[in-house]
């Protein structure tokens, strides 16, 4: 994908859209990756005794899926400068089954001096968010 011309971009232009979806091989994969090993991760029992619905994926997993739709758009993984969510809602993943996590990216503000863009993304799990007030900072 060739890297998006700053010129042609809009406030509310759509950059695309998504569907990450993470099963329990995804959560555990991750564990080991990260180093997370939490049991509200991968232990039924225990993520229903510390008070949640069942088994959530990591925060950082799922923040960190959600903004490949801006890395791929922008067509380089360094033009991201920052990027910042507010957890808002755990992301449940049954047993047996998947968890989808949509993804919509739009143009918030464009700065031509700067030369960078800010994608708002709108990330959620059958119509409710997850995360919110998520901004990725693009330098183009």
């Amino acid at each position: 994908m060739s890297r998006p011309d700053i010129a042609t971009l809009a406030v509310g232009d759509v950059i695309g859209s998504r569907t990450v979806t993470f099963d329990r091989a995804a959560l555990v994969r991750y564990a080991g990756a990260s180093g997370d090993l939490n049991p509200i991760h991968w232990n039924d029992k225990f993520a229903v005794d510390a008070g949640l619905p069942g088994v959530i994926a990591h925060g950082m997993l799922t923040m960190g899926s959600v903004v490949g739709l801006v890395v791929d758009w922008a067509g380089d993984p360094g033009a991201v400068v920052d990027y910042q969510t507010r957890f808002t809602k755990p992301v449940e993943v049954p047993n047996p089954g998947t968890a989808q996590v949509d993804v919509v990216g739009t143009v918030g503000v464009v700065d031509a001096d700067a030369g960078t863009v800010r994608v708002d993304l709108v990330v959620t799990v059958d119509g409710a968010k997850v995360l919110g007030r998520t901004q990725v900072l693009v330098r183009l």
